[in-house]
This record gives structure tokens, C-alpha cells and sequence, in this order.
């Protein structure tokens, strides 16, 4: 589970306001090379997006009672740094997308507390789909609200 955290520590994020989850490295998630699994990363993507769409006020709960969800159709990951056991890393996302209809895009950036080092970047592209069928449908306004709300938009 991921811990929502505030930091103080000068950190160079790639957009403005992110919201951030804090990632403690575990022994189960370090691979042969003794550094995270590329897995233990997409994992702590879904956390976070999942920690930001609550903090939204969509819980899997409203997913659900809205017979809506938003699956993964394209992951884009850059990795620049590894991860160690015990590394405290911060988990950035913003919304970079929204279009109101069937498309959300979100960015990430995963950084490392002690050092600033940013470990990955990635960007996250969404469809909405009706759960009951896993067919694309149009958002709810609940959707359109909530993201579209907190849409940050990337410098051009």
C-alpha cells in the first residue's frame, strides 16, 4: 500500500502540483540484478493512479456503482535509474489528458528521496469502459468532473 505523502525535500518534478504517494522498496520486489523489478514499478503505477483517483473521490466502489472504468490501453515507460531495497521514493502523477468522452492520459515521474534522482518516467493512456461488458463507452460526468478537474496541462 502506498503511503500519500507531502515532502519538503527540493524536488525537480517534470509538471506542477503532482500528487504523490511514497514507495518503500521491498526485499520481495528486488530482482536478480538486486535492484526493483521493472514489475514492482508497474505495480507502484496502478497504486498511485489508483491513491490519485480516490483522492479524486472515484473509488473502485463508484467504478463499480457507475458500471465505468478507465483500463490501461498503452504504457509508455522510461527507466533512468534503479531502485534499491529500502530506497523511499516518491511517486508523482498528474492528469495530462481528459477529453471528456473515452480518453484520460496520466504522467508520472518516480523519484528518489535521498538523492532527487529521478528513477522513471512514464505516461499512461486510458480508455473508458463499461465493466459490465469491457466495451468502450462515454465517460460518466462524475469522470469528466474528477479529471477533468485536476488536468494539468505539459508545456508545449
Amino acid at each position: 500500500m502506498s503511503e500519500i505523502i507531502s515532502t519538503n525535500k527540493a524536488i525537480e518534478w517534470v509538471l506542477p502540483k503532482p500528487f504523490i504517494c511514497k514507495w518503500i522498496v521491498q526485499p520481495e520486489q528486488i530482482d536478480h540484478y538486486q535492484h526493483a523489478n521493472n514489475v514492482a514499478y508497474v505495480s507502484q503505477l496502478e497504486a498511485t493512479a489508483w491513491a490519485h483517483s480516490s483522492a479524486l473521490g472515484l473509488s473502485i466502489e463508484q467504478y463499480q456503482a457507475l458500471d465505468r472504468g478507465m483500463a490501461i490501453s498503452h504504457h509508455d515507460i522510461h527507466y533512468h535509474a534503479a531502485a534499491y531495497l529500502g530506497d523511499e521514493i516518491a511517486c508523482a502523477t498528474w492528469i495530462v489528458l481528459c477529453d471528456g468522452k473515452l480518453k484520460l492520459a496520466r504522467q508520472f515521474q518516480f523519484v528518489r528521496i535521498s538523492d532527487g534522482q529521478t528513477l522513471l518516467a512514464a505516461r499512461t493512456e486510458f480508455v473508458c469502459i463499461a465493466l459490465s461488458s469491457g466495451k468502450a463507452k462515454r465517460m460518466p460526468e462524475a469522470f469528466v468532473n474528477a479529471y477533468g478537474g485536476a488536468l494539468i496541462r505539459p508545456a508545449a
